[in-house]
């Protein structure tokens, strides 16, 4: 591996981590600071996609209000691959948050991201959540581990 991947798989990585401590704080801002203006975003609930870093921003916002306490994001078998200027990733995301009751709700997603590195600065421009399902009864599958 030359020098060159070597430096944006670890500048993606890096990426991956600020991205992983912004959502786990329930920070909206810092977790856009992630996101080019351009991203088309695919998550596992409420929307078949998200056009645009104002779209995405609203959708996240969303999620963020429904669970009040603290948030849960954990990236787990992160792997990365990269170029000069662009890049993919694919790991599970443990992720979820306490409802306003104290409950704690999160399950084990698939994720799956494209980069583009611009002005020297990488940002997500493409992102997918999702979680499998039964195909016999259309029920997420919500309970599966890693």
């Amino acid at each position: 591996m030359d020098q060159a991947v070597a430096n944006s798989e670890a500048d993606v990585r890096t990426l991956m981590k600020s991205w992983e401590k912004a959502a786990s704080a329930g920070d909206l801002n810092a977790i856009m600071s992630h996101y080019a203006p351009e991203v088309i975003a695919y998550d596992a609930i409420m929307a078949l996609q998200f056009k645009g870093i104002d779209a995405y921003k609203k959708h996240w916002k969303t999620c963020l209000e429904m669970c009040s306490g603290p948030m849960t994001f954990k990236i787990h078998d992160l792997h990365i691959g990269a170029a000069d200027q662009i890049a993919y990733s694919h790991c599970l995301n443990h992720c979820g948050g306490t409802d306003k009751d104290g409950n704690q709700h999160s399950s084990w997603m698939r994720v799956s991201s494209a980069y583009r590195k611009t002005n020297g600065q990488w940002h997500i421009v493409h992102e997918h959540f999702s979680a499998p399902f039964d195909p016999e009864s259309g029920k997420a599958l919500f309970d599966l581990k890693p």
